[in-house]
């Protein structure tokens, strides 16, 4: 599995993505029963509000070889600061409609 990971762009000033690459290399939480190999191809902000930049970047995250677009908790889940992405679920939605059903999306990486 190659992924690409999307965050936050308000949140990338204080939170230095740890859990998220603990997460991954510990099989925990969302990669919890991932048996292959994990790659981290690309760790990206969002772009900003209202997140239109994301499409953008799911795309050269998949042209740089990822297969599976994961969002990071301080989109979906608004971690660590208990405020998620108002616009989480239409990003989603924007980037598998751009993407195709061939990649695979990951809500979250962490509660």
């Amino acid at each position: 599995m190659k992924i690409g990971i999307i965050r936050c762009m308000q949140t990338e000033d204080f939170c230095p993505g740890t859990r998220d690459f603990q997460v991954i290399r510990n099989r925990e939480e969302a990669f919890e029963g991932i048996k292959e190999d994990i790659e981290i191809i690309g760790f990206i902000n969002c772009g900003g509000c209202p997140g239109k930049k994301s499409v953008l970047r799911a795309r050269q995250l998949v042209q740089k070889g990822a297969d599976t677009i994961v969002f990071a908790s301080c989109i979906q889940k608004g971690n660590p600061i208990g405020y998620p992405c108002p616009f989480a679920h239409k990003m989603k939605s924007l980037i598998q409609a751009d993407l195709g059903e061939n990649i695979k999306i990951i809500d979250y990486t962490h509660n």
